[in-house]
């Protein structure tokens, strides 16, 4: 199994449990890794026969923008759930950063793996 991989993808969106925090647009920055099976792209060198990961990104983007979640954890699952039930992939790996939300720490979040047949 192969794995493809998008990193630092930055979107404004309403993320947070406070009452200031559902006010305002935060950034969170999303990393992804799903597995797949590039031989047939390796193979033909056309984008048909690959995991178009442009698309994913700008369906992850339009879903986190559009979106108004409290938890991380909770946009994460719905981020594994979309890729899982929309691409073609057996397994993807979600990563939320919400960046300053912990004084004195550069980063919070979370990381979870999903695959179909959980």
């Amino acid at each position: 199994m192969d794995t493809i991989f998008l990193t630092a993808l930055k979107v404004e969106t309403t993320i947070g449990i406070w009452d200031w925090e559902r006010k305002i647009k935060q950034t969170v920055v999303i990393d992804l890794e799903m597995g797949t099976d590039i031989r047939a792209a390796v193979e033909s060198d056309n984008i048909e026969d690959a995991l178009n990961y442009k698309l994913i990104a700008k369906r992850v983007q339009q879903f986190v923008a559009d979106s108004s979640f409290q938890l991380v954890e909770a946009l994460a699952g719905s981020i594994a759930e979309i890729i899982l039930g929309e691409f073609d992939v057996p397994w993807v790996q979600v990563r939320v950063n919400k960046p300053g939300a912990i004084r004195n720490a550069k980063d919070v979040g979370v990381l979870i793996r999903r695959s179909r047949d959980e």
